[in-house]
């Protein structure tokens, strides 16, 4: 079963469960990717449905601060519910330490040694675990990972 038509599922679930927040972030998240079909004139491919849900989950992170700052632990609550609900659609995410074992595998196959090859390693690195790992944290692993340790200064 494809994810469009799991989404199309688990939406009519919803609504004959009667789970309101269910069905609204999954109407909303139909609603984008229909919006992407017509921008592409095409159905969007499993791959394609999970970047969209990943950003609709980046959007809703960083909507979190602003709204702890507005004292909104309501709506602060009902983000975190559609977190939840739209991470249940991503493959199974990689532990740090097999996020930190695929990183250590690309930096030897694409012979990184500087911070400088860091667009080498993670141009091969993000088509091995795209949707199964946070760019953001795989990006600090990479750089992590291609830090020379600092020398000594000479006369020091």
């Amino acid at each position: 079963m494809s994810l469009a038509e799991k989404l199309e599922q688990d939406m009519k679930e919803s609504l004959k469960n009667k789970e309101e927040s269910r069905l609204s972030t999954i109407r909303l998240l139909r609603s984008q990717i229909k919006n992407r079909e017509i921008d592409k004139k095409a159905a969007l491919t499993d791959e394609e449905i999970i970047e969209a849900i990943q950003k609709e989950i980046k959007q809703r992170r960083e909507i979190i601060p602003d709204m702890e700052r507005a004292s909104r632990q309501d709506l602060i609550k009902q983000v975190n519910e559609e977190i939840a609900i739209l991470e249940g659609y991503l493959p199974a995410q990689l532990s740090p330490q097999e996020l930190k074992q695929i990183v250590d595998e690309v930096v030897k196959e694409v012979g990184a040694s500087s911070p400088r090859d860091m667009g080498k390693v993670m141009g091969a690195l993000m088509s091995r675990v795209k949707g199964k790992a946070d760019g953001k944290m795989v990006s600090e692993l990479v750089k992590a990972c291609l830090q020379v340790p600092a020398s000594p200064k000479p006369g020091s």
